[in-house]
């Protein structure tokens, strides 16, 4: 368990990162345009060292298979040699990974500006929506329908009547 100093004193490291942050990166954090530049020189970066990682693992895979004790076998030092050539692998994955990242944070930060904007106006439609649910407009009875209604009265058919009412006919 920490003393209470010491949590006191991880906070106030804490404070004076929160406000050594509120410079230039508060500013690109807020433009989308300026975070994609940012993140692109970063990727840009990361990509350059993806270079030279490149480079030095076939070094390292050449240093390292070369390596030969009095007395080995055929491929012995080859594998002696690959857990080092995975490590430089996990670095070369990792690597290209954090540069495909960096990209698609870019074009996430884009999508959240845009759904930022179109918030107002999904807010607007739907207290629209909500109005006219709540007041329909009430829709004329068309005029011909009286004129079919006399009609039907005289043929029996097609209103719909109660089975008390059947003036003559039978029932079913």
């Amino acid at each position: 368990m920490t003393s209470d100093n010491e949590q006191a004193a991880r906070f106030e490291g804490f404070e004076q990162n929160a406000s050594q942050a509120e410079g230039p990166l508060k500013e690109v954090a807020a433009n989308p345009a300026a975070y994609a530049r940012y993140l692109a020189d970063l990727q840009r970066m990361v990509l350059e060292v993806t270079r030279n990682v490149e480079t030095l693992q076939t070094h390292v895979r050449v240093h390292a298979r070369d390596q030969r004790v009095e007395g080995d076998r055929w491929g012995q030092a080859t594998l002696r040699a690959m857990p080092l050539e995975r490590s430089v692998k996990s670095i070369l994955s990792d690597l290209s990974r954090l540069a495909r990242d960096l990209e698609k944070s870019a074009h996430r930060h884009f999508e959240h500006s845009e759904k930022i904007q179109n918030v107002a106006k999904a807010r607007h439609e739907k207290a629209l929506e909500k109005v006219r649910k709540r007041n329909p407009q009430l829709q004329g009875v068309p005029n011909s329908s009286a004129g079919q209604a006399g009609q039907h009265r005289d043929s029996g058919y097609g209103v719909p009547k109660s089975v008390y009412d059947l003036q003559g006919r039978e029932s079913a």
